[in-house]
């Protein structure tokens, strides 16, 4: 029956359907989603664990997409640009959540890049490209955003040497990934292909390993010079709730 009605309806009245329930039952002012500036009781659960309060019911954040947005807003005033001076921004394997508001910001020139591009139906159209073959030209960017995707790639320091080579000289890159930190060194192992054993060492079915606290040091051994940010710190407790955030989260911002 549900697919039935999943055929028959518009994604659009399905949407907002399913907002609609989410109101219902989350409606409250306990939580807040500072990108689409929803409220609720709590978040919805979210991953292979179902943990509570993660997912915005909204817009789809999770934990480390509101981290960015608050991050972005404090160290780099990000939306207040004027477009005159535009920050010429690649976004790796773009959210919606971002994409939207990135694509409708007058202070940015915004490049959309995905191995297999979505289609949001926005104002920039995502580029079919290879994150370990960027086809833009060197010191192309001011800000570079790639979250959660370094883990899907086999030669992510190839990866990481093309994000560097594009990054202007004076700019800024936050290159997120899913970190073990009881881990001194990333585990990998190229044996490991299917997807079954990819969940059971990595936790999840498409990444090929499982990141260590050597993760900064990857990253410095491709150019870059690595602030690994603990920004949450600097919020209260209150807020850190109210944010739906992961105290344990760690920001890698990056520069040339």
């Amino acid at each position: 029956m549900k697919q039935l009605i999943k055929s028959v309806l518009p994604q659009i009245v399905i949407k907002k359907y399913r907002a609609y329930r989410a109101y219902k039952k989350y409606r409250g002012n306990e939580v807040l989603c500072p990108i689409c500036n929803s409220s609720y009781k709590k978040f919805a659960p979210f991953g292979t664990s179902k943990r509570e309060s993660r997912k915005c019911h909204n817009c789809g954040s999770l934990e480390r997409h509101r981290l960015i947005f608050l991050y972005l807003i404090e160290k780099f005033n990000f939306f207040n640009n004027n477009s005159k001076n535009k920050i010429r921004l690649l976004h790796f394997a773009p959210e919606k959540m971002f994409y939207k508001i990135f694509s409708e910001n007058k202070g940015i020139e915004y490049t959309a890049c995905d191995l297999f591009p979505k289609k949001y139906n926005g104002k920039t159209k995502i580029i079919k490209a290879d994150i370990t073959k960027i086809p833009f030209e060197d010191n192309s960017f001011d800000f570079i955003l790639c979250s959660h995707v370094l883990e899907h790639i086999p030669n992510d320091r190839l990866a990481m040497s093309e994000l560097h080579r594009v990054l202007s000289k004076k700019g800024d890159a936050i290159l997120q990934v899913p970190i073990d930190y009881k881990r001194e060194k990333t585990y990998e192992d190229p044996n490991i292909t299917s997807r079954k054993e990819r969940l059971q060492e990595y936790g999840h079915p498409d990444h090929v390993r499982y990141y260590g606290r050597d993760y900064r040091a990857r990253l410095e051994s491709c150019g870059f010079n690595v602030n690994v940010d603990h920004f949450i710190s600097s919020l209260s407790k209150k807020d850190i709730f109210k944010y739906g955030l992961l105290e344990t989260e760690l920001i890698y911002h990056c520069k040339k």
